[in-house]
């Protein structure tokens, strides 16, 4: 099933619109075992597929021993860079069986050129292919948005990101997971909130890492991750993630045109 939604994204001074066909049918509805391949933007505060899976763990407390969550990235990377055949070899990972879900997450900078977008299409393109061809599923990580003081920010980069992430989504008739819309949803809201690193304004923080996680969390299973308790062992605030889990379920829920369950 495809469901039509039209985006309407207001991000600094950046309003945009566009019709994405955002939700495909997937083999395996609620996942045990995910692979994670990307950069350090998933490898940054203790790495996101370990949030993802505290959060799985306190939610379906029956999944506890069957969850085999692995997370192969490379600093800087981008989606060719990435030896998926050999990733997919389960046993590779010491992991039981094939993976029944992998997620796919881009470079930072393959939206910038179009010969980078160019090779950004093509490679998802072939991963996404070699990963359906195993027998999972596949997903797109939609990477958020530089802020100050990276050199290359830019107020319009959301929207080439979410434009890229959409397009590949077509032609691969892949989910993509609204990472990036999630943290400009956020910033819209509390501008002042510490998503990203201060010191280069593009590695998300342990909050930006938090709100990642409950947007993968509300995307995969389709439930609302709001009321969940996980707090990375009391380092993150009530405050602050009762606002990131609400932000999370709107984002996902808007951009799917779906109700979460709870």
């Amino acid at each position: 099933m495809k469901l039509t939604l039209l985006i309407i994204l207001a991000y600094s001074n950046l309003i945009f619109t566009d019709v994405v066909e955002n939700l495909y049918e997937i083999k395996n509805p609620k996942p045990a075992r995910i692979l994670f391949v990307g950069n350090s933007y998933l490898y940054y505060n203790d790495s996101l597929h370990n949030h993802l899976r505290r959060m799985v763990e306190e939610s379906f407390p029956d999944y506890i021993d069957l969850l085999e969550f692995k997370s192969a990235t490379i600093g800087g990377s981008k989606l060719s860079h990435h030896n998926i055949d050999h990733l997919l070899e389960y046993k590779n990972l010491e992991v039981s069986k094939p993976f029944e879900l992998v997620i796919l997450q881009g470079g930072s900078s393959e939206h910038l050129t179009e010969e980078s977008r160019k090779d950004f299409l093509q490679y998802a393109e072939l991963l996404t292919s070699k990963v359906k061809d195993s027998g999972s599923d596949a997903a797109l990580y939609m990477i958020h948005a530089y802020v100050k003081p990276h050199e290359d920010y830019d107020p319009g980069m959301l929207g080439k990101v979410v434009a890229l992430y959409d397009q590949a989504g077509k032609i691969t008739n892949t989910n993509v997971l609204p990472v990036g819309i999630a943290f400009a949803n956020a910033y819209k809201e509390k501008p002042n909130l510490k998503l990203h690193k201060d010191f280069d304004g593009t590695h998300p923080d342990i909050l930006g890492t938090y709100l990642a996680a409950c947007v993968l969390y509300a995307s995969i299973y389709k439930k609302s991750p709001v009321g969940i308790k996980y707090n990375y062992f009391n380092s993150i605030n009530d405050e602050d993630i009762k606002f990131l889990q609400q932000v999370a379920h709107k984002t996902v829920e808007d951009f799917y045109n779906i109700e979460l369950t709870n």
